[in-house]
């Protein structure tokens, strides 16, 4: 049978049927244990009954209007966002590439208002943005851009974790309007950078009137033990963009910003069609309430360092192992070598799992996990990495 699908994923041989908890099956009734989240997705697991709820309850009143008109379950979402980030106003999109779409233009205009005719956008190499020409520009992956040339201009690249980088930047150009980051780089392999770099950001961009752009489309939505990756530094950004794991299926983006950006953009500036409707915010709403009433961000700091630790116990032996970092349910297992193969080889151990920037095994399972669940992912993840040594 001729296959009509675009060749732009290298699928594993899984088809899933359905899901329930931090479960999947698939159609012949193999369970799996999603240690994955469709990538930090599902947070609240697959079938969490706040969000079928609220689907069945949005899906026969109203899915889509236009943001021609009022849309109170927008009003509602951006609300309790703004509340939990202590930012002020809210934007929302159907992706993590919109939200980052947003940012970008945001900053864009930003420095035009300053009388700076090319703006530049500090961002940080390992970064990932999304796919869009320009978050595909401003991410710090070759891999990602080759055969896409020419790039969007206006993005000036750091290290990431180097403060003395921004400061040189800082001094040399005058065109920065704005710096651009993940607090965890996640695609970049869970990198996770010194405490007080994010404070540090926070004081230099304050010090040079540039906008503290942070991309937590992975980090966010209680999975790194807070809220957002932020909060671990008492410190708030001019922008904040969100997705993945707000819709927890759902597509949804958001790009949220303080007062100091929240009027940066006019009527006509931007714009959606889809982004924002009844339906995803509604689903929306049902995440947020649910994350906040049930305490997931500290249920994912405590589980987090729980399967961190466990982990290294049991892969402490194998030379292979690097290190394993987290912070809260972002969890990186580094190997001394690429690791090609190991999550097929996972999967038929019943267990999803990615790995990212070549050598990182990258976990990231729902918030709902208890310590039953750590158990399998490690009994199953050991299994795997001895059949991969073997192979």
């Amino acid at each position: 049978m001729q296959d009509h699908l675009m060749n732009t994923y290298n699928r594993l041989a899984v088809s899933f049927d359905h899901g329930d908890g931090v479960y999947l099956w698939d159609k012949a009734g193999k369970q799996y244990l999603d240690a994955l989240c469709g990538i930090s997705v599902t947070s609240l697991g697959h079938n969490h009954p706040a969000v079928t709820s609220a689907i069945i309850e949005q899906a026969p009143k109203l899915l889509h209007t236009s943001n021609l008109y009022h849309i109170e379950n927008q009003q509602c979402l951006a609300d309790l966002l703004c509340s939990a980030a202590e930012m002020d106003r809210a934007f929302f999109g159907n992706s993590g590439a919109e939200a980052n779409e947003a940012a970008i233009k945001l900053a864009r205009l930003h420095g035009h208002a300053r009388g700076i005719d090319k703006p530049d956008i500090i961002v940080m190499q390992g970064s990932f943005h999304g796919r869009t020409m320009a978050t595909l520009s401003a991410s710090g992956s070759r891999k990602v851009q080759a055969g896409f040339e020419p790039l969007v201009s206006g993005f000036v690249r750091a290290p990431y974790n180097d403060m003395d980088a921004l400061h040189n930047i800082a001094a040399n150009n005058r065109n920065v309007v704005a710096v651009m980051l993940e607090p965890v780089q996640g695609e970049g392999g869970i990198v996770i950078p010194d405490p007080g770099y994010l404070a540090a950001i926070r004081e230099l961009c304050d010090q040079q009137g540039w906008l503290m752009m942070l991309d937590e489309i992975q980090s966010g939505m209680g999975r790194s033990g807070r809220m957002f990756a932020f909060q671990h530094e008492g410190i708030t950004p001019d922008v904040l963009t969100l997705a993945k794991a707000l819709g927890n299926g759902i597509p949804i983006g958001a790009c949220l910003t303080t007062n100091r950006a929240s009027d940066v953009f006019k009527p006509g500036n931007h714009g959606t069609t889809f982004g924002g409707n009844p339906f995803a915010c509604r689903v929306g709403i049902a995440v947020v309430q649910t994350l906040l009433r049930e305490q997931l961000a500290e249920r994912a700091a405590k589980q987090g360092n729980r399967l961190a630790e466990t982990l290294e116990i049991a892969l402490g032996e194998y030379p292979v192992v690097r290190e394993v970092r987290n912070l809260g349910l972002l969890v990186g297992i580094e190997l001394d070598s690429d690791a090609p193969g190991l999550a097929a080889i996972a999967l038929e151990n019943g267990l999803l799992i990615n790995v990212t920037a070549g050598n990182v095994v990258r976990l990231l399972p729902p918030l709902i996990i208890k310590k039953k669940h750590i158990d399998e992912i490690t009994e199953r993840l050991t299994r795997s990495l001895e059949q991969w040594l073997e192979a």
